[in-house]
């Protein structure tokens, strides 16, 4: 799996949340202005080459789905993150979200708190 670029996430985003569309849907979700049918068909095409989606087609036209779901990037992307900015420590990348956030200790045990609970469902 490759890292997805800043548009190519963007498309993902809306097509995790749509969960199948064509083009013009894809558009229709984006923000204002919004880019060229053009581009955004470009785009599709990249993420199908690159594995992320795939397409029902009916005559010339394709809707589009993820076929790589949301929480499977989510853990390639951030074991990408940790092991290429924190040195592969989850330590530094806890240490650096609570300093960037000025968390205290109270936020801190909070936030241990809800991991304590995820871990037991």
């Amino acid at each position: 799996m490759k890292e997805l670029t800043k548009a190519e996430d963007q498309i993902m985003q809306i097509l995790w949340e749509i969960k199948k569309g064509f083009v013009r849907d894809v558009i229709a979700k984006m923000p204002d202005p919004k880019p060229a049918y053009n581009t955004v068909s470009t785009i599709i095409r990249i993420l199908e080459n690159k594995g992320f989606i795939d397409h029902h087609s009916y005559g010339k036209t394709h809707e589009y789905y993820p076929v790589i779901d949301r929480d499977t990037y989510r853990s390639f992307f951030l074991k990408n993150l940790l092991r290429n900015y924190f040195g592969g420590k989850f330590e530094q990348l806890v240490s650096f979200f609570a300093k960037d956030n000025d968390l205290n200790i109270e936020d801190m045990e909070e936030i241990l708190k809800h991991v304590e609970s995820d871990l037991n469902e």
